[in-house]
């Protein structure tokens, strides 16, 4: 089977045909660092981790560059650097909001056994690459000048006679439509509602660089352009996979299209563009408001990251999850079944079945099938083991894992011992009621225990 991808722009599954089979390239867009990430920023996180290592499977390791920015300068970075760091300049209070916040983020995700990125930039340190993008936009007449402020604009990419694809492609909706479902600046300076900003005057005290087109006021960037910054630094101006969340669609997504394709004359940014679809919380949108916010680390303190890496991939990442606890339970118990069978078994090639799922646009339920016949099936432990480990799971010893549950329960696990002990000669000398009673003073403890031929075993009930 070959590699089949849901494109966004085309609107359908195709082969996957790099661009440079030794040098395969894909973009993400990553957090903006200003505070602990959530659930949903670990959705794209982990789809991407798995095409990453799918990638790197099909094509080798050295052969696949992944590409995911942290974005470290906007208005929330600001809000928060003045209300946790007043005494300090604006500049400073920012560095170390974003270098804390990076490294909470660092730390979540690693949790979650995604590996790093191949390249991890910051926006800003890419503010030569910005102004070099906007002087090509300018001087194409793509984009103009107007109150220190440098506007793109979508009506003249539109009446342009060349290469170029059709703003409002990506998101398959007409201008006016996307306009009026957005949140549009109003601004006298526009020349059209549509037009946006690609860099703007620096208000006392925050963030400034040089402008671009020979503004004398100092400026920062606006959002996408950012991005296209990053990506042409490190993948160029051509490359195979664009990824990111659904609601980066339009407009981020529309205008990172834009804006590279017509400073570089391109029909394409990225040859794929891949979205994961939306995440709930026990049926709702996720909000501050519904009380229903959840944050990787909240998570973390109950949780097992492997267990909320499962509980994400049971879903095909373009539909819709709902993300709950009686979900998370399940993949809790699946986990702990796998470590026994597999964690400490030498590995040997990942299954075909595994492969083949993924193959098929990353169908990782039907990849998740494909490990429960593996499990079900004694032949090979090793196959299991492997494919497992390609997924990001088994990142531990069978009994580190137990330990690391046990512990996170806050159980004695030498009292849980003592009293299966007990419970056993009880049921050796048929004094049931003391094997019951025992039994239930366990329950209590959280502990849930089961017994087969070859003894009892005990787990953290969850």
């Amino acid at each position: 089977m070959e590699l089949r991808l849901y494109d966004t722009l085309t609107r359908e599954k195709r082969p996957f045909q790099p661009i440079d089979p030794n040098n395969v390239r894909m973009y993400v867009c990553g957090p903006t660092v200003y505070d602990f990430a959530h659930i949903g920023n670990a959705r794209p996180v982990i789809v991407f981790d798995v095409l990453f290592r799918l990638l790197r499977h099909l094509y080798g390791e050295s052969h696949v560059k992944y590409v995911r920015n942290i974005t470290d300068v906007d208005d929330k970075i600001n809000d928060r650097a003045a209300r946790d760091y007043p005494g300090l300049p604006l500049n400073e209070a920012i560095r170390k909001v974003t270098e804390e916040t990076g490294r909470q983020f660092h730390a979540d995700v690693d949790a979650l056994g995604a590996l790093r990125p191949s390249v991890e930039p910051r926006a800003t340190e890419h503010v030569a690459e910005m102004r070099a993008i906007i002087e090509k936009l300018i001087a194409g007449g793509f984009a103009y000048v107007a109150e220190d402020h440098v506007l793109f604009s979508p009506q003249a990419m539109n009446a342009a006679n060349s290469v170029l694809p059709h703003y409002g492609a990506l998101a398959n909706r007409p201008l006016d439509e996307m306009i009026a479902g957005a949140r549009v600046d109003v601004a006298p300076y526009k020349r059209d509602v549509t037009d946006f900003v690609l860099w703007k005057p620096s208000k006392r005290g925050e963030p400034s660089w040089p402008s671009p087109a020979g503004i004398v006021a100092q400026g920062r960037p606006g959002w996408h352009i950012e991005c296209s910054a990053m990506a042409w630094k490190h993948l160029g101006e051509h490359f195979d996979i664009h990824g990111g969340g659904i609601d980066l669609v339009f407009p981020h997504h529309e205008n990172e299209v834009a804006q590279s394709c017509c400073a570089f004359h391109q029909s394409r940014m990225a040859n794929v563009w891949m979205h994961n679809g939306f995440l709930q919380v026990e049926g709702d949108k996720m909000s501050k408001s519904l009380g229903n916010f959840v944050t990787i680390r909240d998570l973390l303190a109950d949780w097992p990251g492997e267990v909320l890496r499962l509980n994400m991939l049971k879903t095909h990442y373009r539909s819709p999850i709902d993300w709950t606890l009686k979900a998370l339970e399940e993949s809790a118990r699946t986990l702990d079944d796998w470590y026994r069978v597999a964690a400490d078994v030498t590995p040997g090639k990942p299954a075909a079945s595994v492969i083949e799922a993924l193959l098929d646009d990353l169908n990782t339920p039907q990849m998740i099938a494909a490990l429960h016949g593996l499990r079900n099936d004694a032949d090979d432990d090793g196959v299991f083991a492997a494919s497992l480990r390609l997924l990001g799971f088994l990142s531990e010893s069978a009994a580190a894992w137990d330990n690391r549950k046990r512990q996170a329960s806050g159980v004695d696990a030498g009292e849980i011992d003592r009293l299966i002990t007990e419970r056993s000669a009880a049921r050796a000398r048929k004094d049931f009621k003391e094997s019951d009673r025992i039994r239930d003073q366990l329950a209590a403890m959280g502990v849930a225990i089961k017994d087969s031929k070859d003894g009892t075993t005990w787990e953290i009930a969850r």
